[in-house]
């Protein structure tokens, strides 16, 4: 096989492959051979049909499997022998001036580029840090016992009050003329937990079971419901049912209920302060990768290879339909998604995998064994049965190259940290815990 390598721009290059004819002719006879031992055509008994019959149905198809076959070899062959290392799959076109005897192909791919990465010690980045305070624990406690309520109906004479079970039936009407989802019978709410808009709930409050009520209620101009975004409706409600609100008292029999093992209210409480700090570490973990990743982005320099581009654009529009398809989209999979949409997303994808794989090589970053194990059980402590995850996790390969890929994520942030100028940051509970 003669190769041939040429450079035609950055991280562009061509390799012609010459290979002998007789060699793919050989390869497809014999294949052909072997087919017709087994093909079946009509007026002729198995194994017994005519190798010109065979070639005629099949010739075509065998021939341009054994030149992808020939070709790919020849083209793995050559990259191996330059030592080129290719990014995405290459672009083959037969040449019509090949010598004679041979067939000749033109092979154009892209090769994976140099990445200079700068100084680490002269890049600054933003480190958080949370504290789970006794507020949170409490808040959290408030959440549990909200959960395992209990509610009962309330004297007739009594109106509806805050924390209250209210079941209504209401109409909304916008310049006397009905809107879409401004109707509903017999729909429940609780006063004062922000499922209804502010004045609704105002309205509601001190209405008695069969009353009736219109009030005019202002829809905020970025109001979900575009069409009503702004505009003032007016709507007619009449109370069905009202119920009053009992929360669990927090004591022992509270935390058996919650199946805490130590079943006490102190019991509870470092339990629920064990699950904060571990959302909280995976959470400010998340923060200051992403403050890593944007700072190695910035630290790099090199070229990106369009072929890799190309490829993740196209997996991040195939992933907007899936996305699309589960919220409930008609014809999702035909949806039209511009791919220049999740370019730029393909792009600082394709650059930080790069350049994350590069820092990865050059400093012994990949993940070690103790650590997926590590992390698995991490993740599994979040469970009620952390053996039954843990061999969930260690049973599938997928998932143990997304754990992988996690693992060295980390391993890279806290190597970029500890070389990086770093700025301490406190952040409030509250700001990490809702924060998007």
């Amino acid at each position: 096989m003669a190769v041939q390598v040429e450079t035609l721009e950055k991280l562009r290059r061509r390799i012609t492959l010459t290979l002998p004819a007789q060699d793919i002719h050989g390869e497809v006879e014999s294949r052909l051979k072997r087919l017709a031992r087994t093909v079946k055509a009509d007026g002729f008994r198995p194994g017994k049909v005519p190798m010109s019959v065979v070639a005629q149905r099949y010739g075509w198809n065998v021939q341009y499997e054994v030149v992808n076959d020939k070709v790919g070899k020849a083209f793995s062959d050559a990259a191996a022998e330059a030592r080129l290392r290719v990014a995405g799959a290459p672009r083959i076109t037969q040449k019509d001036d090949a010598p004679e005897g041979q067939i000749a192909f033109d092979a154009t791919f892209e090769v994976f580029p140099e990445v200079t990465i700068g100084d680490l010690s002269a890049v600054s980045v933003e480190r958080i840090d949370t504290e789970v305070t006794e507020a949170a624990i409490d808040r959290t406690v408030e959440i549990l016992r909200k959960q395992r309520r209990t509610f009962s109906l309330r004297p007739a004479a009594e109106g509806a009050a805050e924390t209250d079970r209210v079941t209504i039936d209401f109409e909304g009407k916008i310049d006397g003329e009905p809107f879409a989802g401004g109707k509903a019978e017999a729909f429940q709410f609780v006063i004062g937990e922000g499922q209804m808009l502010e004045q609704f709930d105002r309205a509601v409050r001190g209405m008695k079971v069969g009353e009736s009520k219109t009030f005019p209620l202002q829809f905020p101009a970025d109001y979900q419901g575009a069409e009503v975004a702004g505009k003032e409706a007016d709507f007619l409600v009449t109370v069905r049912r009202i119920e009053a609100q009992h929360l669990p008292e927090v004591d022992d029999a509270f935390a058996r209920s919650l199946g805490i093992k130590e079943a006490t209210v102190d019991g509870l409480r470092a339990d629920v302060r064990r699950n904060l700090e571990r959302e909280v570490g995976f959470r400010v973990l998340s923060r200051n990768k992403a403050a890593v990743m944007d700072a190695l982005v910035g630290a790099a320099t090199l070229d990106l290879p369009e072929s890799l581009i190309e490829a993740e654009t196209e997996r991040l529009v195939e992933k907007t339909r899936a996305d699309l398809k589960q919220r409930g989209m008609k014809d999702a999979d035909k949806a039209e998604i511009p791919p220049e949409l999740v370019r730029p997303q393909a792009e600082r994808r394709v650059r930080l995998g790069l350049v994350v794989g590069e820092l990865v090589r050059a400093n012994g970053l990949q993940a070690r064994p103790e650590q997926l194990q590590a992390h698995i059980e991490e993740l599994a402590q979040s469970y009620e049965k952390p053996a039954e995850v843990m061999r969930w996790y260690l049973g599938d390969r997928q998932r143990m190259a997304e754990v992988e890929a996690i693992v060295v994520e980390n391993n890279v942030t806290r190597f970029v940290l500890d070389k990086a100028q770093v700025t301490a940051t406190v952040l409030p509970f509250d700001d990490l815990m809702t924060a998007a």
